[in-house]
C-alpha cells in the first residue's frame, strides 16, 4: 500500500508541476537557466567519462579478439554500437542521477525546510511549477546534446586507444565505425536520453519536494532520489529497448 500511496502523491505533484504557467516569458528565462546549470555544466565530467570508457572498452574489445580469422574491423565496431546504444544514453544518465538528481532534490528540500515553497504557496505562486517544470524542460531538451558529446567523445577514446594496441590500426578501428551503421540507433538512444531525463528531475524533485526535517532529511532525500531515480532509468532501458530494437 506504501507504494500505491506514493505513486499517487507522485500524480498530484505533477498535475500541479505541469498546470499552465502565469508567465511564459518567466518560465523561459527560468528554462535558460536550468539549462546552463543542468546541462552545461555537467559537459567536463561526461567527457572525460566517456572518452575512458571508449578506451577501456576498445582495449577489452580488442584482447578477447585475438583470432587472426576475425576481422580486427569488428573492434571499432562493437565499440561504436555499445557507445551509441548504451553507455551514451543509460551510462550517463546514471552519471547525471547521481550528479544532478541530488542536486535537484536537495534544492528543493532546503527551500522545502526553510519554508520558502510555502512562502510561495501564500504569495498565490504554484510553488511546484515555478521551480520544477523549468528543470524537467530544461534537462529534456539538455540531455540528447550531452548524449551526442557522450557519443564523440567516447569513440575518439576508442580512436585514441589504438595507438596502444599492436595489433589494431586506425585505419581498421575507422572501417569498423562504418560498417553495417544505421541512423536509427542513433535516434534510439536520443529518444531514451528524454525519457531518461524526466525520470531524473522528475523523482528528485518528489523527494527534495516532500522533504521534511532538518538538513538530514534533505540529505536522505537527496538520496533517496538518486536511488530510485537510477532504478527506474534502468527499468525503463528494458522496455524502450524492448519496444523500439526487437
Amino acid at each position: 500500500m506504501r507504494i500505491l500511496y506514493h505513486i499517487g502523491r507522485f500524480g498530484l505533484l505533477q498535475r500541479k508541476v505541469f498546470a499552465k504557467p502565469e508567465k511564459f516569458r518567466i518560465l523561459l528565462k527560468d528554462i535558460l537557466r536550468e539549462m546552463d546549470k543542468l546541462g552545461v555544466g555537467s559537459i567536463l565530467i561526461i567527457m572525460i567519462i566517456m572518452f575512458f570508457m571508449g578506451a577501456v572498452v576498445t582495449i577489452q574489445t580488442a584482447l578477447n579478439l585475438e583470432n587472426p580469422f576475425v576481422s580486427k574491423t569488428i573492434i571499432g565496431f562493437a565499440t561504436r554500437d555499445s557507445i551509441i546504444l548504451e553507455f551514451s544514453s543509460t551510462v550517463t544518465a546514471v552519471i547525471l542521477a547521481g550528479i544532478i538528481g541530488s542536486n535537484i532534490a536537495s534544492e528543493i528540500g532546503t527551500m522545502r525546510i526553510t519554508e520558502q515553497l510555502d512562502a510561495m504557496e501564500i504569495m498565490g505562486v504554484n510553488s511546484a511549477g515555478h521551480i520544477i517544470l523549468p528543470k524537467i524542460i530544461g534537462m529534456m531538451i539538455m540531455m540528447p546534446f550531452l548524449v551526442i558529446i557522450a557519443m564523440t567523445i567516447g569513440i575518439l577514446g576508442g580512436l585514441a586507444s589504438t595507438i596502444t594496441i599492436d595489433n589494431l590500426s586506425v585505419q581498421d578501428y575507422l572501417a569498423g565505425l562504418q560498417l553495417d551503421f544505421s541512423a536509427y540507433r542513433v535516434f534510439y538512444s536520443l529518444i531514451k536520453s528524454v525519457i531518461f531525463a524526466m525520470i531524473i528531475t522528475m523523482v528528485s524533485s518528489y523527494h527534495g519536494f516532500h522533504a521534511k526535517g532538518g538538513s538530514l532529511e534533505v540529505g536522505k532525500a537527496g538520496t533517496q532520489g538518486v536511488i530510485y531515480s537510477i532504478i527506474l532509468i534502468l527499468i525503463a532501458n528494458l522496455f524502450i529497448t524492448q519496444l523500439m530494437l526487437t
